[in-house]
């Protein structure tokens, strides 16, 4: 059994982003974050988990490791599922869900595995199981060691708990935040996105600016677990005193719609007095007065094929208006494929990992300041 004052934290990255997560995580002072596939591995209590969901902009979810065994047969999975101290961490009238995995195991089904551990918690503690409970133990067979996890999250870490208005094809919080990290961005210049949709690259940039908690506008899953502190957990969220930006933060884009949107969202979000945001087409962006920094941008990729042809046009024309107007300025670009990056003519820096955002795979291509 784990240490009960000290838990395997597992922080989930994007695919592709480990990097950056662990380096949030470590600038964080996580305790002993390494870096793993599809993550970030630290330790801490449970007010370290609370931390992590409140002050992360990388990860997707925070799960708690909360104890292991191994069985081999399901009739000892039931046993010791019913031996575990569920009381520790559940409330008998929360209702909780129930998903399993195996591999590598003599537990092979793991449908079958899922329905014992749920009759052995119901018939213990009494905890009602529900498809649609907000609370999800995992529960991972791997090489016959059974493994129990909490998702302390609830909904994924992207939805922030600010935004209504999405635009398109939208680029997620927690995906923005490290492609920002990737660029090099640290709150201390000003960030423009010529394409920006509904705003995410601008309002994230900002409220890393402001030093604003990504999840102060949420709730979390891990409130409903025995042992939650309500007082502590409220003096974690005060947020430290706003730090105020010297800059704005700015977003364009030539979808009306889309611009209202954006507006919208960074007030929700708290920074519509640092963010601005304006109807314009490509050929029309200027920087704005004061000092450079980043452009930072997910334009269009197109899935059919022949979409690529009429792209490398807007691509085109997007590298022509950066290296004419905004000499030292960085440039970030998020797409599919070196061939669309290439289109921009920019002086591109090797391209980063390749990340998985839903299913497509897209990449960082990054420039230094221009000449």
């Amino acid at each position: 059994m784990e240490n009960e004052d000290s838990f395997e934290i597992f922080l989930v990255a994007t695919p592709g982003l480990e990097a950056p997560l662990h380096a949030e995580a470590v600038e964080h002072r996580f305790s002993d974050a390494k870096r793993v596939s599809g993550g970030v591995v630290c330790r801490g209590g449970w007010p370290e988990v609370w931390r992590a969901n409140l002050q992360l902009r990388g990860a997707n979810k925070v799960l708690v490791r909360i104890g292991s065994f191994p069985a081999v047969h399901l009739a000892q999975l039931d046993k010791r599922a019913r031996k575990f101290p569920w009381g520790d961490h559940l409330h008998p009238e929360v209702p909780i869900k129930i998903e399993a995995t195996s591999r590598k195991s003599r537990i092979y089904h793991a449908g079958a595995a899922r329905q014992r551990v749920e009759r052995a918690i119901s018939e213990t503690l009494g905890a009602p199981i529900s498809a649609d409970a907000r609370l999800r133990i995992l529960l991972r067979i791997e090489k016959d060691i059974c493994t129990f996890s909490v998702d302390s999250s609830g909904e994924p870490l992207h939805k922030r708990g600010h935004k209504p208005a999405v635009a398109k094809a939208p680029m997620r919080e927690t995906m923005a935040a490290m492609f920002l990290r990737e660029c090099g961005f640290d709150g201390t210049e000003p960030v423009l996105d010529p394409m920006c949709g509904s705003g995410t690259f601008p309002i994230e940039a900002a409220e890393i600016a402001q030093r604003l908690y990504p999840g102060r506008s949420r709730e979390f899953a891990f409130e409903d677990l025995a042992g939650f502190d309500r007082d502590l957990w409220h003096d974690m969220r005060q947020n430290p005193p706003g730090h105020q930006p010297e800059f704005l933060y700015y977003g364009s884009d030539r979808n009306a719609g889309a611009v209202e949107a954006a507006k919208t969202n960074a007030d929700r979000a708290g920074v519509g007095p640092i963010t601005r945001f304006q109807h314009r087409a490509i050929s029309e962006i200027k920087p704005p007065e004061g000092p450079t920094g980043l452009v930072i941008v997910n334009p269009p990729y197109g899935a059919r094929i022949g979409d690529e042809k009429r792209l490398r046009a807007l691509y085109g024309s997007l590298g022509k208006v950066l290296l004419a107007r905004f000499r030292g300025w960085r440039v970030g670009i998020v797409t599919t494929t070196p061939g669309l990056a290439r289109a921009t003519r920019l002086p591109l820096l090797p391209p980063g990992p390749v990340v998985d955002h839903g299913g497509t795979k897209i990449r960082l291509f990054r420039t230094d300041p221009l000449a």
